[in-house]
């Protein structure tokens, strides 16, 4: 726990938050110092002034996950601020109550950006929130109209999706995420309602459950079977979008090799 970085943190963001935001109302006794009191900023984080007034002053104990998200709330400190906070303290950063399923704009400018990769963004619950015209083709084509569920198209059959070598390996992959997402995100409505769904329908998804698989997002290289263009030797690269937990898929193929230059000429129709 750095003590003094985070006395002075919580020293900063209390001297610039507005008392008239709070409802504070001016009194008759002149302020000496910016922002709120010790009192107030104890009172909207529902504990005692002594406790918070030696966290401010780097003599008070490690505080909990709960008291960094109400100090988080009183402060009204972005979602980075809040894990910067909770890294100061020593401790983990807890996600927030439900996956997150919008994606940032320049996350969707960057897949913009990229006319010769393929290129999608999976939520914690697999559902592909965002994806660039070349990666709808090579990957069925129905994102738009169908489910963007990979785990549904997985195990469920729902949506297209073309043979892929990495097939079984994805399936485990998938199911380790998922089960990631469940620990993360016990009180998420629709995950929950996800996960009943594929232990209903998949005997393969209950199976590997079981198994408890754990992966790490990295390089792999597959084979895909396109119905327009043949097998293509393909590379998938992830790259991770921490603070939203989501990933960035990015599918690319050797320079000069046969697959790149059918994904130029891919991009260039889809564009």
């Amino acid at each position: 726990m750095a003590r003094q970085e985070l006395a002075r943190f919580l020293r900063d963001r209390r001297a610039g938050l507005r008392p008239h935001e709070f409802g504070v109302r001016a009194t008759g006794t002149v302020r000496r110092t910016p922002g709120l009191r010790r009192e107030e900023v104890a009172e909207l984080a529902h504990m005692s002034v002594d406790y918070y007034t030696r966290l401010e002053q780097a003599r008070g104990p490690r505080p909990s996950a709960r008291i960094l998200d109400a100090l988080a709330q009183a402060l009204r400190l972005t979602p980075a601020e809040r894990s910067h906070l909770f890294r100061l303290a020593g401790s983990s950063v807890p996600p927030g109550p439900s996956a997150v399923r919008g994606v940032r704009p320049h996350v969707i400018r960057m897949l913009e950006r990229l006319p010769e990769t393929g290129a999608i963004v999976t939520d914690a619950a697999y559902d592909v929130v965002a994806w660039n015209p070349l990666a709808q083709a090579l990957l069925g084509g129905d994102f738009a109209g169908g489910t963007t569920n990979l785990a549904r198209r997985r195990f469920l059959g729902q949506g297209r999706m073309h043979e892929s070598s990495s097939a079984e390996e994805f399936g485990h992959i998938v199911v380790a995420r998922l089960r990631r997402a469940a620990d993360r995100y016990p009180h998420d409505a629709q995950l929950t309602a996800l996960l009943a769904e594929l232990h209903a329908g998949s005997e393969e998804f209950r199976e590997i459950w079981e198994t408890r698989p754990v992966h790490a997002p990295g390089h792999r290289t597959k084979t895909l079977d396109h119905p327009k263009t043949g097998v293509l030797r393909l590379n998938c690269d992830v790259l991770l979008v921490p603070e939203d937990d989501q990933e960035v898929v990015l599918i690319t193929a050797d320079p000069g090799s046969p697959a790149a230059r059918t994904l130029r000429s891919l991009g260039a129709r889809a564009a």
